[in-house]
């Protein structure tokens, strides 16, 4: 499984924004995904710009929808970039049954894929489908319910088109 956030900017004056630390502090929201191994959205939740990633990880693996005979299906394995090395993040995963595989601040980046398989750049594909998506690549809502079901209608298609 892998986890993303992606930037976009924000309405002004609409709940679920806040000032985006890497563009002159204009209002931004982020988009926090969960993804499986082929790219396909499981998860996904808003927040301003300015809230860490690693603070939304227990609510984005919260809100996994498919639900199993004893309640949601969660992935085994999980992978996480450099954004999630604090300590509070693994126990909190662990918590759920999930087994984290994080990257560690100063440790060299790899390159190119890990025992034949590309894990970080599915996520990458999946901001970009979601790019795809006029009204997911400029937020004109005010309302961040409102942004959020756009998202998660987007989430719905792209798992469709990946189905067929």
């Amino acid at each position: 499984m892998e986890l993303s956030t992606a930037l976009g900017e924000g309405a002004k004056r609409g709940d679920l924004t806040g000032p985006n630390p890497t563009d002159r502090a204009k209002s931004g929201v982020k988009r926090h995904i969960l993804t499986d191994g082929r790219g396909v959205p499981l998860a996904a939740l808003i927040t301003g710009a300015n809230v860490p990633d690693s603070a939304m990880i227990s609510e984005v693996l919260d809100a996994v929808v498919m639900r199993g005979p004893r309640g949601p299906r969660r992935p085994e394995h999980i992978c996480l970039d450099k954004g999630y090395d604090y300590p509070h993040v693994a126990p909190a995963i662990r918590l759920r049954g999930i087994r984290p595989h994080i990257r560690r601040r100063g440790e060299q980046p790899l390159v190119g894929v890990v025992r034949g398989k590309p894990r970080r750049w599915v996520v990458e594909r999946t901001n970009s489908w979601h790019n795809r998506f006029r009204g997911l690549l400029v937020r004109w809502e005010r309302r961040g319910a409102h942004y959020l079901a756009l998202l998660q209608f987007a989430c719905g298609l792209i798992a469709f088109q990946q189905a067929t």
